[in-house]
């Protein structure tokens, strides 16, 4: 028991965050409830984003309403590949990706496949809210599939790798990049087995990653080293999740962007709750750079002032407890 609290003082100490320290000082002071719908629904999202002039994936249509369901293979006929996805959903939950079709059968990023009668008992699942935030009644849309930029190939399993910004008052705190596995299905999803890499603010080149509670040094399916990746276009990045505290008015959340081959940077979604273990995949913690944004914001007048700060005072920071090895655990509760 011993040794347990005083992990906790050593986290505290080096300005690791907890949920609900993140809780009480940071998205219940910095987060105006009213603000929560504009990202716990992703089609007000995607309207949001499109008013601001930022690229989203494309909205090939959406079914509101169980009477529509029967439309839903007419609304599909004239897209070889696509997403399907609830508006309320959060952690990859209800998300199926089409990557192709075999004659009348959609084949899935996980290899399975669904015929029509399956594709709409899907819909009609998500309807009825079986994925969304607290069980409400949702709609579900249907998107363009992004095919990623080629730089994440060796270090990724079938799904689209996706970089999770944090973004406090406006300032780009800390990022990853979550890459797809064979556990997780091909999704970007570190509770469902995805890992996620540490990024070097400064730089945007990846650093050590986490899958599950374990530090990594390669992707468990590829066998490729994470670390050392420079994500394209990382100031265009930088200055998205920058403008996406105008975009929602929240003080505290995170933005996810995909970078795709031919269309670059994409808002996938936002978060006004974004996970914790990115503070592992970085071997750094949350708290210490949260301070510092409070402390110099009176100084940050434009989303340019913003970036150069997080570059500037953000790029990696060293071990959170010792040195980061393959096979340490941590958990961040």
């Amino acid at each position: 028991m011993k040794k347990w609290f005083a992990l906790a003082r050593a986290l505290r100490r080096n300005g690791v965050l907890g949920i609900n320290w993140r809780n009480a000082e940071y998205t219940l002071v910095h987060n105006p409830r009213d603000r929560y719908p504009l990202v716990d629904d992703k089609a007000l999202t995607k309207q949001l984003a499109a008013k601001a002039g930022v690229a989203v994936p494309e909205l090939y249509g959406m079914i509101e309403i169980q009477q529509q369901v029967g439309k839903l293979p007419q609304m599909l006929k004239d897209h070889w590949d696509f997403v399907v996805k609830p508006a309320r959903g959060s952690q990859g939950d209800g998300i199926v990706v089409v990557t192709g079709r075999s004659r009348t059968l959609y084949r899935t990023a996980d290899g399975n496949l669904l015929d029509e009668d399956e594709m709409c008992f899907h819909v009609s699942n998500i309807l009825s809210g079986i994925h969304s935030l607290g069980g409400q009644s949702d709609k579900a849309l249907i998107e363009y599939r992004v095919n990623f930029d080629p730089v994440f190939e060796a270090i990724t399993y079938r799904g689209v790798p996706d970089v999770r910004i944090i973004v406090f008052l406006g300032v780009p705190v800390m990022a990853m990049v979550r890459l797809p596995t064979r556990v997780s299905g091909g999704k970007a999803n570190l509770h469902q087995g995805a890992i996620g890499t540490g990024v070097n603010m400064a730089t945007g080149e990846t650093l050590t990653a986490v899958w599950g509670t374990e530090i990594v040094a390669e992707h468990p399916d590829t066998g490729s080293p994470v670390s050392g990746v420079q994500i394209p276009k990382w100031e265009i990045l930088l200055e998205i999740a920058a403008r996406s505290y105008e975009l929602t008015g929240l003080g505290y959340q995170g933005i996810d962007i995909v970078l795709d081959r031919n269309k670059g940077p994409l808002i996938l979604e936002l978060n006004a709750r974004p996970g914790l273990a990115i503070q592992i995949a970085n071997q750094s913690g949350l708290n210490t750079r949260l301070a510092r944004v409070e402390q110099e914001r009176h100084k940050l007048k434009s989303v340019a002032d913003r970036v150069a700060f997080a570059r500037e005072r953000f790029a990696h920071a060293g071990p959170i407890i010792g040195p980061a090895s393959t096979g340490a655990k941590l958990v961040v509760n």
